[in-house]
């Protein structure tokens, strides 16, 4: 590997213009596609083999015309301090913003207040629903313009109107300020890191030429992947947070080889035959983890994982290529000043500086480091034990919105559970009668604790489907809610045997609950397919058996304070006005697994490298406690560096209004906090310092199984000195290096 990687990186350093004009030609190629294709589909969230789907699929093919998850607006109206909707004028001003609704192009109803009952009990608040034909991403502008009208008009007569529902989903689309910020913090953590404009600038430049190529190649694809703006927000997240680690890496050990007298061209290809090879064998951590998402059988998570595993493997292409053309450009211009001033660039690999002495530091009282470490990650972890899954919705959303605020209005005039009502939709197979099987089905719900109120029944054409809704008496994200929904699921095969009908619930709050239940089931899983390929991987880089054990230990620890901290902020509230989440409630029930595939990714990153420089101070002859001093001498000012600049860009996203993305780039900041400043810097280095030799050790027979792919380098010390950049004039040298 190490052999191959010098060879890719002195190719690259001597056709230098080829490799960038090649870049050049795949943005622009990506880019052009981008804007010649079709925008992406709205397929819509789907969750194959859960009850909820089923129904949803269900009603699709016994309502023909009226899309099971189509768009929806709940308006909500409320008279002025003790006047009623339902007075003179006041009705009026509904009744006719409830015809010009309906009127809308895309609209299959809009339900009249007065008629369907539903107007408060105090006469107070009434609201009308609006049913749409398509999904809320199809929506054109002049349905939405309409909308936005009948609120200005309703306004304007002195009644408070707000909205709410699918159809007021504006959705997440990537870029604007918080990428900003994530890129300003990064470019003055490389310029403190390097001293250098040049070398803090290269990385961020092929960083974004890289989450511009993977960006550009999701928008051209989105329409026939069915790809959402979800799905470009994560992979800019990691494509960007691991492409400026990437290009750093490889960088900084360029200036290490300079520093060891080695001309530009010898210095590229050492630097990506070594810290390229950890590139590489990160990097494939990283994808590993975010494919390992299509086992939990999520189609919006499978696809999401594997746009951003092509971010990743995007990343790398440009660490190992065109960052070494970009140093073939300008060799000197990223050494430091004083360096490039006085024009020593030797001996200085081997000076003492703050991660020698922190290493040392750790070396003589490896115990008591250990246990602080994990006694503080064990406690930030213990939230997590009292973890809630749900999906956040309007409830979450600032009190400035409307959809907040109609949400609030709905809950304090017709109780909690308006707000998630349950649908429940009546299948009568062959003969069975369905209006009966509706009526007892009714009955039975309407008589179980907890159900407020039950709707009558809506037959479809043919008269073999009914649907109800049933008003639970707690809030969608309650955990009676999700214990009423389990007790009504429990009585079907009772009312089945006496109906020879049966009956599925759905609706948003079943689905939250199907899908939290789903999550939860998948998580070992995929933790154990993950994490058992990463071990084997990491045994491969580091051939040792108890090293990879440790990493993958290490990262458990890391992903359970940080899964704990979530739960603090979001769940239980403490800080969450300060990160602007008005809301507390149940943290998003992809949030566990989600959290778990990114951060064993970029938790693995940072051990391949930092412990692959102690790997190969062990292999060229030095003691284990050397090699740790060596490791950390070399590495752990980029390892800080890195972890600061994925912190910056994690944390950027905490300033995003949509609930979810606030949620994972708090936890993803959290996550690498814990893991690079606690796990890998403090606790590695004392297991390692605890185990000695023994952290190295390999059973004879499994070091036959596995292949030997020298990721430290150890064949280029071998490699006979035959560059003419070592061994040629200064004329050889010139000319190599031109």
């Amino acid at each position: 590997m190490a052999t191959f990687l010098y060879r890719v990186g002195r190719l690259a350093f001597r056709k230098r213009w080829y490799v960038a004009l090649v870049w050049v030609a795949v943005l622009t190629v990506a880019g052009l596609g981008a804007l010649k294709a079709p925008g992406a589909s709205d397929d819509g969230f789907s969750m194959p083999g859960i009850e909820s789907q089923k129904a949803f699929d269900l009603l699709e093919q016994r309502f023909p015309g009226i899309t099971a998850d189509g768009a929806t607006a709940r308006v909500v109206f409320v008279a002025p301090g003790g006047e009623k909707v339902t007075a003179g004028e006041n009705r009026q001003v509904v009744e006719r913003a409830v015809d010009e609704l309906a009127a809308g192009t895309q609209v299959a109803s809009a339900s009249d207040p007065f008629e369907g009952k539903a107007v408060s009990r105090d006469g107070g608040t009434a609201y009308a629903t609006v049913t749409y034909k398509v999904g809320a991403k199809e929506l054109t502008d002049a349905s939405k313009s309409r909308l936005d009208q009948v609120l200005h008009t309703v306004q304007a007569s002195g009644l408070t109107v707000e909205a709410g529902g699918s159809a007021m989903d504006t959705g997440s689309a990537p870029g604007g300020s918080a990428e900003l910020i994530g890129v300003a913090v990064a470019a003055v953590v490389l310029l403190i890191t390097f001293g250098s404009l040049a070398a803090a600038g290269l990385p961020l430049l092929t960083a974004l030429i890289g989450v511009g190529v993977s960006m550009a190649t999701i928008l051209a694809l989105a329409h026939a992947l069915g790809l959402s703006t979800t799905t470009g927000i994560l992979a800019m997240m990691l494509g960007l947070a691991v492409g400026i680690d990437y290009a750093l890496f490889v960088v900084s050990r360029y200036r290490e080889e300079r520093s060891e007298g080695h001309a530009p061209q010898e210095a590229v290809a050492l630097a990506v035959g070594t810290a390229g090879s950890a590139v590489v064998f990160a990097g494939l951590t990283v994808v590993i983890a975010l494919a390992g998402l299509t086992v939990v059988g999520i189609p919006m998570l499978s696809k999401m994982g594997l746009a951003a595993a092509g971010a990743v493997v995007i990343a790398v292409l440009v660490a190992l290529t065109l960052v070494p053309a970009f140093l073939g450009f300008w060799p000197d211009a990223v050494l430091g000043r004083k360096t490039r001033k006085s024009g020593r660039i030797a001996g200085k690999g081997t000076r003492n500086n703050g991660g020698s002495r922190w290493a040392r530091f750790v070396l003589r009282r490896p115990l008591s480091v250990l246990l602080l470490g994990v006694s503080g990650l064990g406690a930030l972890a213990l939230p997590a034990t009292g973890l809630q899954l749900g999906m956040p919705g309007d409830e979450a959303k600032p009190v400035s919105t409307t959809e907040r605020r109609a949400y609030d209005a709905l809950a304090e005039a017709f109780g909690p559970g308006f707000n998630g009502p349950l649908t429940i939709v009546v299948d009568a197979r062959g003969d069975a009668d369905a209006k009966g099987a509706a009526a007892a089905v009714a009955q039975q719900i309407r008589a179980t604790d907890g159900v407020v109120s039950v709707s009558p029944a809506r037959f479809n054409e043919a008269g073999d489907t009914a649907v109800l809704q049933a008003v639970p008496a707690t809030a969608p994200t309650d955990e009676k809610t999700k214990d009423l929904v389990t007790a009504i699921r429990n009585e079907r095969p009772a009312l089945e045997t006496r109906t020879g009908a049966t009956f599925e619930v759905t609706g948003t709050t079943a689905v939250d609950i199907d899908i939290a239940d789903k999550v939860q089931s998948a998580l070992f899983p995929y933790l154990a397919v993950v994490v058992g390929l990463a071990i084997v991987l990491l045994m491969v880089v580091f051939r040792s058996l108890l090293v990879p054990l440790k990493a993958a230990l290490g990262y458990l620890l890391s992903v359970l304070a940080s899964l704990g901290v979530v739960v603090l902020v979001f769940q239980q509230g403490h800080g969450a006005g300060l990160l602007g989440a008005e809301h507390t409630g149940p943290i998003m029930s992809l949030m566990p697994i989600f959290l778990s595939g990114i951060v064993f990714g970029l938790a693995m990153d940072y051990e391949v490298f930092l412990v692959s420089r102690m790997r190969e101070a062990y292999v060229h002859g030095e003691g284990s406690g050397e090699a740790i001093t060596s490791g950390f001498r070399h590495s752990a000012r980029v390892v800080v560096a890195a972890a600061l600049i994925m912190i910056a860009v994690f944390a950027g996203f905490i300033g995003e209004g949509d609930p979810m993305i606030k949620m994972i780039g708090f936890g993803l900041a959290s996550a690498v906090l814990f893991d690079a400043f606690v796990v890998r810097m403090a606790i590695v280095p004392a297991v390692l310092a605890m185990l000695g030799d023994r952290a190295w050790w390999l059973p004879k027979w499994l070091g036959r199984l596995l292949p030997h792919v020298d990721v430290e380098g150890e064949a280029l010390t071998r490699r006979p000195e035959t560059d003419p950049e070592q061994t040629g004039t200064a004329k050889d040298r010139e000319r190599a290096r031109a």
